[in-house]
């Protein structure tokens, strides 16, 4: 019985006296040693109780983290509205603006369509005979020319470029008057043509439509001259001109009743 007795108290010993010496050590027994010490255990207890937290609240966080995403998406859906509400707003201004200084009667439309394999060439615009639209009439936007329309449904109508090579306008040099004819050409640019070899015109000069049209009221910006050269016959000479308006970019438009 008693060797039994023994060699558990020897067990315990085993196991007890190591750690008073821990404890009890010189070197460790300060009261700032001791509580690190006991804390040391817990510290490393922490390890995988944090890890086993992050596995039960990823779920919670992912979930938080696809919910804010969808609202930032939102959110920023929302802002482009608004800019683009914004910049509608102002175009529509601008467009207000030209038409209280013009003396015609005109009407705005939006741009609905155009063609595919020839961007520069025509549009859709969504008025039509219904609302006076008819073919020959001059479209222009705050900018200058866009082109004149080509055909008239009751609802829509064709606009047919300037930049396109049947447009066709009488055009005056700003600087000079010196007058000419101006086409669209099939690169998108415009040309002016039946000028006299010596006329006064440069790079940079400013277009605008003459009195002798009779599609266009007079003084409407077209583009500016962005080269003069010779023509074919060499006794005239012709200007490549750029036009004001960025067709590829147009949204609403003015068509002029001139009848």
């Amino acid at each position: 019985m008693w060797r039994k007795t023994f060699k558990k108290f020897l067990y315990v010993s085993i196991l007890v006296v190591p750690l008073l010496i821990l404890f009890f050590h010189p070197k460790n027994f300060k009261a700032g040693a001791v509580l690190d010490t006991m804390i040391r255990p817990v510290g490393l207890w922490q390890v995988p109780v944090f890890e086993l937290k992050k596995l039960f609240y990823y779920r919670e966080t992912y979930d938080d983290c696809v919910h804010l995403r969808k609202q930032n998406d939102l959110l920023k859906a929302e802002l482009l509205a608004i800019k683009e509400s914004e910049k509608r707003a102002e175009r529509f201004d601008k467009i207000q603006a030209f038409r209280r200084n013009q003396n015609y009667v005109s009407i705005t439309a939006n741009v609905i369509g155009r063609d595919p394999s020839n961007w520069n060439a025509s549009l859709i615009i969504d008025k039509g005979s219904a609302e006076g639209v008819s073919v020959g009439q001059p479209v222009v936007s705050p900018l200058g020319v866009v082109g004149r329309i080509f055909e008239a449904g009751k609802n829509t109508a064709k606009v047919i470029l300037l930049s396109d090579p049947a447009f066709a306008v009488a055009a005056v040099v700003g600087r000079s008057r010196e007058n000419g004819l101006l086409t669209g050409t099939l690169q998108g640019i415009c040309r002016l043509q039946y000028l006299t070899i010596n006329a006064d015109v440069k790079v940079g000069d400013e277009l605008l439509t003459s009195r002798l049209s009779s599609a266009f009221p007079e003084g409407i910006l077209i583009g500016q001259i962005t080269d003069v050269q010779a023509s074919s016959n060499s006794h005239t000479a012709e200007c490549l001109v750029e036009p004001a308006v960025d067709l590829s970019q147009l949204e609403e438009v003015i068509v002029i009743k001139m009848k």
